[in-house]
């Protein structure tokens, strides 16, 4: 198929976990502003909004993905609050690069889009015996992300487009071998120490505390013990997979449907051609153009004298990429697949013939009909999964359009409940306790900013009725109800003290155990034969050998100037530790590959800082902003 002339045109590692799924399956460029004064706003990029319901989708696309190509992965794993904010600095990047490389009027050529197509996996398994793509399993492909090919394409293209703005500078750190040693073997290093633990378990009992004590305390920790404003609510939710699946779709439907599409089951006329191309693109100036045609006509001369070795001049002169190789062969294609002129001319032509100089956007094409396929018309079992599909469609659209309509005037009508709104429509009434706030990774309804104002409004909690029908996004509304309202209050210490005592009690032991430790410490610094600490163990940041993370770290950052040497190492609620750095132990048996493969990895973390370095300098030049709180860092396995 020649992608190169088609009219619907189709980093290295910053964010590792960023890149696993190819950007263009995410949401794309097309869909930057849509709803985007109905939604609230997550983030913005260069003056633009991002809404949550566009972080919806794209959170849902990655998701999508990651289950196809890791089928066993934990779905609870994918609905994470780390895993949505991954999801969400994903789209916040795309956005950035695409701000960038519009900026910087970089663009993808059509050759580009065409060998990148042409490389992914999933469209070369949609060609045919012959070599053609087959365009309806096409259009399904891309269909199942909610795309026209035309949409594919463009989103692409725009992708393409965005990865230029990072990919010089991608690999072109310079790292020395005795760079990479010296960072590798500090990274690598080990150290025997030997510690004293003072744990705060082991100060418990030595603690005496009073009702002054936990007033105290409960006193100075008051936001320890803040409830912030929650509601109880009933909700209901109408969206277009509902709707969808209350479909109906008979064989009787679908016949009919066929019929009434007759034309367009039809089949269409395709014509095999070859080509050879000298491009010129539509804004090259006069003169190269120029010379573009000159070298055509000569070229095509050449044709004329000898039409058997069309192939032959083809491979020679061509410069498109994509079919220069194959002797200029396109391959069968149909009306519409093609930019007109092109088009135009390949259908004019008799098999066999060989066509003038045709000018198109891309430069000067000189053409040859090798075949012509006649139409076929195409039985209904062969098109059914695409007529359930477009119908399913069709129809749901249609039926969303009239129970949206229908959902808004029962909420409102029957204010004092939402039962009848669910059971005309079909609907399940669900509960939940909100806050003011959507909560992290919270999606849909609960996730939309606008419900849940809606929700806490004086309408809703004082006269107790339904909320308006509010869309949470796109072809989604939903409405709710509030059963219970609980207003921010700060817990009363008759409620609590038992938890208050607890946490008083382990506030005081921790402070016992870095007091004891801390003097330990002090004392077998003035006389190191004095310290009772325990046998010594090696570890590095590779093997903890079980100590405590602090313990590791404090070991690691101690001065060798002078050895053996006594840190202390803060550990919190769990206490105070003493740590005795007896010696440095060198790394041994190091072989010359792995030394290259370290190296190598280096570097590599070398240019994925830098490049991380542009990127956060390239947020800041586009006034990146992101709205909503980074949760907890948590690992994303169990």
């Amino acid at each position: 198929m020649f992608e190169f002339v088609r009219k619907h045109s189709k980093i290295f590692m910053v964010l590792m976990f960023l890149l696993i799924i190819p950007s263009f399956v995410l949401l794309g460029v097309d869909g930057y502003t849509r709803n985007a004064a109905k939604e609230e706003t997550v983030a913005r990029v260069g003056g633009k909004n991002i809404t949550r319901a566009e972080w919806d989708a794209a959170h849902n696309n990655m998701a999508e993905q990651m289950r196809v190509t890791n089928p066993t992965l934990d779905a609870k794993q994918l609905d994470s609050p780390q895993a949505r904010y991954i999801s969400l600095e994903k789209l916040v990047q795309e956005r950035v690069l695409a701000a960038a490389a519009t900026k910087d009027h970089l663009v993808t050529s059509d050759a580009k889009l065409a060998r990148t197509l042409s490389e992914e996996p999933a469209i070369a398994e949609l060609r045919r015996a012959d070599g053609t793509l087959d365009m309806d399993r096409y259009r399904a492909l891309v269909g199942r992300q909610g795309l026209t090919p035309e949409m594919f394409e463009n989103r692409v293209r725009a992708d393409l487009a965005a990865r230029q703005v990072l990919t010089g500078l991608a690999g072109s750190g310079l790292v020395t071998d005795a760079q990479a040693d010296v960072t590798v073997g500090a990274y690598f290093e080990q150290r025997e120490i030997q510690t004293a633990m003072f744990k705060t378990a082991d100060f418990v009992s030595k603690v005496n505390i009073t009702d002054a004590d936990i007033e105290a305390f409960y006193k100075s920790h008051q936001a320890l013990f803040h409830v912030p404003e929650q509601a109880t609510i009933e909700y209901v939710v109408l969206n277009l997979d509902s709707v969808k699946k209350s479909i109906v779709a008979t064989d009787a439907v679908l016949k009919d449907y066929f019929q009434q599409n007759l034309e367009r089951f039809a089949g269409k006329e395709e014509r095999k051609a070859r080509h050879i191309l000298i491009a010129a693109p539509k804004d090259a100036p006069e003169a190269a153009r120029k010379e573009a045609r000159a070298k055509a006509e000569q070229v095509l001369a050449d044709v004329r004298k000898a039409p058997n070795s069309f192939s032959e001049l083809a491979a020679k002169h061509s410069q498109d990429p994509g079919s220069a190789t194959n002797g200029g062969d396109l391959g069968f294609f149909s009306r519409g697949a093609m930019v007109k002129p092109f088009e135009d001319a390949v259908f004019a032509l008799k098999k066999g013939d060989v066509s003038d100089v045709v000018e198109s956007d891309f430069g000067f094409h000189i053409i040859q009909l090798t075949d012509i396929k006649a139409p076929q018309q195409r039985s209904f079992e062969e098109v059914r999964p695409m007529l359930e599909a477009e119908y399913r469609q069709q129809q749901s659209q249609k039926q969303f359009a009239e129970k949206a309509e229908a959902f808004t005037n029962a909420v409102y009508e029957q204010a004092d409940s939402l039962k009848p709104t669910a059971e005309r429509l079909g609907l399940q009434v669900q509960t939940a306790t909100v806050g003011v706030e959507p909560a992290p990774g919270a999606s849909g309804a609960l996730g939309s900013k606008r419900f849940l104002e809606a929700l806490f409004s004086p309408e809703s909690l004082e006269k107790k009725r339904n909320t308006e029908a509010v869309e949470v996004g796109s072809n989604q509304l939903a409405a709710g109800r509030v059963v219970k309202h609980s207003p921010a209050h700060t817990q009363d210490l008759a409620e609590i003290k038992d938890k208050v005592r607890q946490m008083a009690i382990q506030e005081k032991a921790a402070a016992m155990a870095k007091a004891e430790g801390t003097a330990k410490l002090a004392a077998w610094k003035a006389n190191p034969a004095s310290a009772a600490v325990a046998a010594p163990v090696v570890v590095s940041r590779t093997d903890a050998r079980g100590q405590h993370p602090k313990v590791v770290d404090a070991a690691l950052k101690a001065s060798t100037a002078t050895l053996p040497t006594f840190v202390g190492a803060d550990l919190g609620s769990d206490g105070f530790a003493a740590v005795k750095v007896v010696k440095i132990v060198p790394r041994t048996g190091i072989q010359a590959a792995d030394a290259a493969r370290d190296r190598g990895i280096y570097a590599q973390a070398w240019n994925s800082a830098e490049v991380a370095a542009y990127y956060e300098n390239l947020k800041e030049r586009m006034q990146t902003q992101i709205l909503v709180p980074r949760p907890a860092a948590k690992a994303l396995a169990p």
